[in-house]
């Protein structure tokens, strides 16, 4: 995959999880900011987790609870994916809003 089709894949999915956790926060009371990274914002208990294209390597990077998450684009998802655990990049921050909030939401 070359930088344009990695920045335009990378924009959708990003774009496409925004809108999804905007509308989750209205229900769950957290914040969900995106410009050029995608940061969410917890005020009880305090926690800030960060969704960020890095073109260089061509993945998307995950900052939550202490840890990076590292995903790659996979053709047959169509979407970026954890490569140990197959899981995509959607299911992963649901993943750690729900541990986070201590209560399972959807996204």
């Amino acid at each position: 995959m070359d930088e344009q089709e990695f920045k335009l894949r990378a924009d959708e999915s990003l774009t496409s999880l925004y809108n999804a956790l905007g509308d989750a926060s209205e229900d769950h009371g957290f914040e969900a900011d995106f410009g050029g990274a995608l940061t969410v914002e917890f005020d009880d208990p305090p926690a800030k987790f960060v969704i960020s294209p890095n073109a260089p390597v061509r993945q998307i990077w995950v900052s939550a609870h202490s840890r990076s998450y590292k995903l790659d684009w996979d053709p047959a998802a169509s979407a970026f994916v954890l490569p140990n655990t197959g899981q995509t990049l959607k299911e992963l921050v649901e993943s750690a809003v729900s541990q986070q909030l201590r209560e399972d939401i959807e996204l």
